[in-house]
């Protein structure tokens, strides 16, 4: 069984999470510059085993896509070409920020800590890819 990869992808930055090889715990793992996505990608797919890719699904309140999918279509498109063998789904981002940054708080990280964006977009992919894994087992 492979490891379920979570992307939380921005304009800038992209959020990555793994989960363990049994599908159990995600983590978060890095963020990278979101044009050199691809290129972590193929490093990654390269030495790990990925059954499945998450990406974050932008959401309004009123259920609408937001202004992001525009960039987050064609980098799925791109990614279903490129990895055909790995299936890639889509999972409900709303929220994952501000949980994120709650979650920073509560794990008593300082201001300035909570800051680092990078931070917050790996641990926002984590949140996502968790999200998903606990739904599966519903």
């Amino acid at each position: 069984m492979g490891r379920l990869l979570s992307i939380d992808y921005g304009k800038k930055r992209t959020g990555i999470a793994v989960s363990d090889p049994l599908q159990i715990i995600a983590n978060g793992l890095t963020t990278v510059e979101t044009s050199r996505i691809f290129d972590f990608l193929d490093e990654y797919l390269q030495k790990e085993e990925v059954s499945s890719i998450v990406v974050g699904l932008p959401k309004q309140m009123n259920n609408e896509p937001s202004e992001n999918m525009k960039r987050i279509e064609p980098f799925v498109n791109r990614l279903k070409k490129l990895y055909p063998q790995i299936p890639v789904e889509y999972w409900d981002e709303r929220f994952s920020s501000k949980m994120a940054q709650q979650t920073m708080r509560n794990a008593g990280l300082k201001k300035k800590d909570r800051q680092n964006k990078e931070l917050v977009d790996e641990i926002s992919a984590a949140i996502i890819l968790q999200g998903y894994m606990e739904r599966r087992l519903m």
